[in-house]
């Protein structure tokens, strides 16, 4: 599972010198060299003729600063790259960047995203300015605040004796299934948001919940929230609108299941050591 490493530090304050580890994005896609993808000093960059049209700070990780660099002013056109260099979307650079890499590139799309969807108040319509201290914009003339979006969602292992429920959503790859999942909606707890899904998508009820763990995922803005639970009444019903096929799962029978980088990975492997030491006593 891919997750920012315990030793990084969040900074505001970092600015883009040679020396420092660029995250270079056009539009909402990485720029990385063709062979041997990683993250790479400004300088390389700079001595190919790039320039940055916005830049943030990202933090530190093993005494180096790490940049978010947008080439884009709208960060929607296309750019024409020197050779040697590539831009993909992040999920194509999967198994091909160092977890370490990518964990911090998913922090920087999230801030260069924030950064260019928020260039002027929703409230007023006035340009805002980036606020000195804090990782905010401010507008220029009523003074709303604005922050990094973070929208989070909720994901669910649901287990009826041996057997695993997952979903097959209707936009996945032909073939996978995975564990439940939903956004969690105004005024209600992560807790009561699992419950819901699992009602409305499947027509189930459960009991027993227990927290996981969390994955920030940047497609575009979303904490995930994971969660074990079990069955405790109903048989399936899908909804149509948020699922293409729910089925129980043996562990020995699975269908298609998401790659080892995500949450919903590391939810379904601990499932089965767990269901694997449940099925031996």
């Amino acid at each position: 599972m891919i997750r920012s490493p315990d030793d990084f530090e969040p900074s505001l304050e970092l600015s883009l010198h040679d020396d420092a580890l660029a995250y270079v994005f056009t539009g909402d896609a990485l720029v990385l060299a063709e062979r041997e993808p990683r993250a790479l000093p400004w300088r390389h960059y700079r001595m190919l003729g790039i320039e940055a049209v916005r830049v943030h700070s990202i933090g530190r990780h093993q005494g180096r600063d790490h940049v978010a660099v947008s080439l884009d002013a709208s960060d929607a056109g296309e750019l024409t790259l020197p050779p040697g260099l590539r831009a993909a979307g992040l999920r194509q650079w999967f198994g091909e960047l160092n977890d370490t890499d990518l964990s911090i590139a998913m922090r920087a799309i999230q801030l260069l995203e924030w950064d260019r969807t928020h260039r002027f108040c929703g409230a007023c319509g006035a340009r805002t300015e980036h606020m000195p201290g804090e990782r905010a914009r401010r507008c220029s003339s009523c003074a709303m605040s604005t922050y990094p979006r973070i929208a989070p969602a909720m994901m669910v292992m649901v287990t009826r004796g041996r057997q695993m429920l997952m979903g097959r959503g209707l936009h996945f790859p032909r073939g996978r299934y995975s564990a439940l999942a939903g956004f969690v909606e105004a005024g209600e707890t992560i807790e009561q948001a699992v419950v819901r899904e699992v009602r409305e998508e499947v027509g189930i009820e459960i009991c027993d919940l227990r927290y996981f763990g969390s994955q920030s995922w940047p497609f575009p803005h979303s904490l995930m929230i994971a969660f074990r639970a079990e069955w405790a009444g109903g048989e399936i019903r899908i909804d149509p609108n948020e699922l293409a096929d729910a089925q129980w799962f043996d562990p020995e029978a699975l269908p298609g299941i998401p790659p080892r980088l995500s949450i919903a990975r590391a939810l379904i492997d601990a499932t089965l050591a767990e269901l694997s030491g449940f099925s031996s006593r």
